[in-house]
């Protein structure tokens, strides 16, 4: 049985900018519910938290095993392996972890940022995209280096 539940299914850039020619990606929430791994008195892990070495800090819950926020949102690509040598329900290489309560307080536009600075990890980011009258297409990055895409 898993701890993760699906939240949503985002396409983004594969490679965290959008320009002409740029392939896209299916990026997926995953919540962890708040009573996963919860302190909490009845839900089942009061003598420890098997996910405390790859998941934000455990929520307090109510009795009923609900809080106000998830314990966490794992944003991962579609395919992306779960299993570790650390844990069978650790994701190999999420793409970014959230503790609940961030995820609910921030933005989409920041989430989105934080999510495109993952997915182009160290490659330069795009800073303009150029058509000419020919209709080729190029693409400028911060590192000085084009792409020319074929119209």
């Amino acid at each position: 049985m898993s701890i993760y539940a699906t939240l949503w299914q985002l396409k983004f850039p594969e490679s965290g900018d959008n320009y002409p020619g740029c392939e896209w990606i299916t990026v997926i929430a995953q919540a962890v519910p708040p009573h996963i791994g919860s302190p909490t008195p009845g839900c089942g892990y009061e003598d420890r938290d098997p996910y405390g070495a790859f998941l934000p800090p455990p929520v307090v819950t109510n009795e009923d095993g609900e809080a106000d926020y998830m314990r966490a949102v794992v944003f991962v690509t579609e395919g992306t392996p779960k299993g570790t040598e650390r844990s069978p329900q650790e994701y190999v290489q999420p793409l970014l972890v959230l503790a609940g309560e961030a995820y609910a307080r921030m933005t989409f536009e920041a989430l989105h940022t934080q999510l495109c600075d993952a997915l182009r990890g160290d490659r330069p980011q795009a800073v303009l995209t150029y058509l000419a009258p020919d209709g080729r297409i190029t693409t400028h990055f911060e590192d000085g280096t084009r792409q020319e895409t074929a119209r």
